[in-house]
């Protein structure tokens, strides 16, 4: 019998596609989500019937809750709850320098509400467990502020401030609009809606600021702008993006060193100051009629045409196509050279923050495209606000530690301003502005400073997690590769964290501060946030509580830095000493003498050499700062940038995420196998049995090489024996002190053995190629660690 040619039909209708995407899209409508910093506080307008739920994120965090009637009294009964004395803790919020408050003093202010009032309520307290919740209902119409107070942490105490997060459930559906339009940076000049499928255009005058907002997410717009002193002239020299690539050696500007657009007579127009997105597109045209007639749909409404109707007021010729920056357009140029777009990364209340170098004119647009996936497949709203170059905005990229995360602006460390007086070569790092290389000095001289005198250098952005609680050590015990049973009282160890499969999801140092109370320090967000999710699953009584902000810290490296230090550290009798602190030990400190300002000494660092890491509040960074900075200038101090922090930590083969391991890469692939005592801590961690079957069966191992060439090597280079790529480069640099190219590099455990001749490939990887050889230790420098062990 033959088979039945006809496949057999799934009964019923085509089911929808499943797509995973970021909560602020799937949240129920009439949902809104707020996030609230530690140190930081909300306001939100709710009507009759909103339901209010306030989460503790990371737990022992206190609330302060205040409800306002339209004309500013304050009353707890308007969420049916009887309240208490002021507000203290938001208070002293407000009456801080903390700049991230300024958008929550201007609705207080407009709304004349006096915070000495009584009535305000207060939820959660110490012994609040991570995600605890409080719920309240409006009884009325009125103004909601929601702050999570907190002031200086003790780094002894770990009383650190964490996040809330407050869910309003709106009474009733607002149909105007999905999202709402985000509060204000300042007092804006105008407001301008660029409605779906349209364009405006606008002047701004120099030194002013244009926000481009994403109102729904997902949506694009294109930009132009010309000199208007050009355009009286009768002069139409629009934004040119290829000048703008050209100069600033980049696919688009961002905030930072290279962030300006610039006309085809290279005149600059407008620096981008704040970005939220980060994903942009500076290459295609701004859609037009020949594209969409090109693709099946003639006549369809384009943004050049729209730009041509909008510009016609301001004298400006039309064009069958116009060039523009395409912000939130996820457009790029795959290894082919291939121009592909997809979605854009932009979600609600996304924009970017512009200011204008001169008197221009600008033109913005809501893209119409509803044939792709470039607005994703919906076509919405753009908003324009401008304000006036009196304000003051500083300079940030947004990013976010999970998909569900709120976005978080890069900041200046409590060290910026101290470092900021000897260059203005800084670079974004991790959320935080850190110095590149100093103006006086260079790299090259600051790495010999390094290793033969000493340096500084701004290491806030590592992240910072309070473990605390009768399950810490536990806790501890079973997330790291190390064993936290054996980690003394102020001891330090260095540790890998794996998931089940054994790739790494970073590495770090774990400090003891006490019996059932440890410090971890990483460097991301998510390494937090996977040690809470486990704690949560396995029922521990424990908190992780982020403590990043609470405390910034400077490196002190060098053979001179337990000269200098010794001149400023004093530690109470129960504590070592300065020259008893060994290595991989912490302890509490002060300034000089027992009255003075406390940080946290620690004798770490990520350069081979001798060294300390200095910890302290940011409120108490400059004056550490100018301490050290003082005393170190007879020891040959300078500061140090992550430009030479890269070349001395790969000549000491020291690894750096995203380079030399991924969560593809397990600890013996990234050469610290010796985090992971298999055989002398007994007790299970995650990815132990992963681990087991992996260092019985490696395939891949991280060496070093020695290069017999100048040619710059760099990440992701090809490494071959013969036609066969047998493993690629992770770090490079060109070693002052061997005088030679030298890098990290993870080849193939069948041609792992030192002295194989290898050769790297550049280029196509074949058409050049760079004689290397492996080399005995991983580390070039310093092998065995004698020096910072000195």
């Amino acid at each position: 019998m033959l088979d039945d040619p006809y496949p057999k039909v799934r009964p019923g209708p085509p089911k929808p596609s499943t797509i995973i995407k970021p909560q602020v899209f799937s949240l129920p409508p009439g949902t809104e989500r707020y996030a609230v910093e530690g140190c930081g506080a909300v306001l939100i307008p709710v009507e009759t019937g909103d339901q209010i739920t306030i989460t503790n994120d990371e737990g022992a965090q206190p609330c302060e809750v205040i409800a306002a009637t339209p004309k500013g009294k304050i009353d707890a009964g308007l969420l049916g709850q009887s309240g208490s004395g002021p507000a203290a803790g938001l208070m002293a919020l407000l009456t801080s320098d903390n700049q991230s408050l300024r958008g929550l003093r201007m609705g207080i202010e407009a709304r004349q509400i006096d915070l000495a009032q009584s009535g305000a309520i207060t939820v959660f307290g110490a012994g609040s467990p991570a995600k605890d919740t409080a719920s309240f209902t409006a009884k009325s119409k009125c103004t909601l502020i929601v702050a999570a107070p907190g002031g200086a942490m003790d780094a002894e105490a770990q009383d650190t401030a964490t996040p809330l997060t407050v869910m309003i459930k709106r009474a009733t559906l607002k149909s105007h609009a999905r999202f709402e339009l985000p509060d204000p940076l300042a007092d804006p000049v105008s407001d301008i809606r660029v409605h779906s499928q349209t364009a405006e255009a606008f002047f701004v005058k120099a030194g002013d600021y244009i926000q481009i907002i994403d109102v729904d997410g997902r949506q694009c717009t294109d930009f132009e702008c010309f000199s208007a002193r050009k355009l009286d002239k009768g002069i139409e020299h629009a934004l040119d993006v290829t000048t703008t690539r050209t100069l600033m050696g980049h696919a688009y500007p961002m905030p930072g060193l290279h962030a300006k657009y610039y006309d085809q007579e290279m005149v600059p127009l407008v620096e981008v100051v704040q970005d939220t997105c980060g994903r942009h597109d500076a290459f295609a045209l701004a859609c037009s009629a020949k594209y969409y007639d090109d693709i099946g749909y003639p006549g369809h409404i384009n943004c050049s045409e729209n730009f041509n109707k909008a510009l016609s007021k301001f004298g400006v010729s039309g064009r069958p196509g116009w060039m523009a920056i395409n912000f939130f357009f996820n457009t790029f140029l795959d290894e082919h050279g291939v121009l592909y777009s997809d979605e854009p990364w932009s979600r609600p209340g996304d924009y970017v923050l512009l200011r204008a170098l001169t008197d221009i004119v600008c033109v913005s647009s809501a893209c119409p495209d509803d044939t792709t996936a470039a607005n994703g497949w919906n076509p919405t709203d753009i908003h324009v606000r401008t304000y006036s170059g009196k304000e003051t905005f500083q300079r940030s990229v947004a990013y976010r530690p999970t998909p569900d995360a709120e976005p978080r602006m890069t900041k200046q460390t409590g060290f910026h301003e101290s470092f900021a007086k000897h260059t203005r070569n800084f670079v974004e790092y991790n959320g935080y502005w850190l110095a590149n290389c100093f103006a006086e000095a260079g790299p090259i001289e600051e790495y010999w400073a390094c290793r033969k005198e000493a340096v500084i250098m701004d290491l806030s952005p590592l992240r910072k997690f309070e473990i605390t609680g009768p399950d810490s050590e536990a806790l501890c015990q079973y997330i790291f590769t190390r064993n936290a049973k054996k980690l003394a009282i102020g001891g330090v160890v260095y540790t890998a964290m794996c998931y089940e499969h054994g790739g790494m999801i970073d590495d770090g140092t774990l400090f003891r501060l006490g019996r059932d109370n440890f410090r971890w320090i990483g460097g991301n967000d998510y390494g937090g946030e996977w040690i809470r999710e486990q704690a949560e699953k396995l029922g521990l009584k424990v908190l992780i509580r982020s403590s990043t902000d609470q405390l910034h810290n400077v490196a002190v490296q060098g053979p001179n830095s337990r000269d200098l230090l010794r001149e400023l550290v004093w530690t109470a009798p129960h504590n070592p000493e300065m020259d008893q602190l060994g290595w991989f030990r912490f302890t509490p400190a002060r300034l000089r003498n027992e009255g003075g300002t406390p940080f946290v000494l620690s004798r770490t660092g990520y350069t081979g050499e001798l060294g300390y890491e200095v910890m302290c509040h940011p409120k108490d960074c400059a004056e550490i700062f100018d301490a050290i900075w003082e005393v170190g200038q007879k020891y040959g101090l300078k500061p140090m940038g992550l430009e030479a922090l890269d070349m001395v930590r790969v000549e000491a083969g020291l690894i750096f995420a995203g380079y030399d391991f991924s969560d593809q890469t397990d600890p013996f692939e990234a050469g610290i196998g010796f985090t992971v005592p298999l055989k002398s801590k007994e007790d299970d961690f995650i990815g132990r049995d992963a681990l087991i079957r992996r260092k019985e069966h490696p395939m891949r191992k991280l060496v070093g090489l020695e290069i017999d060439a100048e040619v710059e090597v760099g990440h992701g280079d090809c490494i071959h024996i013969g036609r066969a790529q047998i493993g690629e480069v992770t770090s490079a640099m060109r070693s002052p002190l061997l005088g030679k190219n030298i890098c990290m590099a993870r080849i193939d455990v069948a041609h792992a053995e030192p002295g194989t001749a290898v050769e790297i490939g550049k280029l196509d990887g074949h058409q050049m190629r760079l004689p290397a050889t492996i080399a005995p230790t991983l580390a070039a420098y310093d092998p065995t660690k004698e020096r910072p062990r000195s």
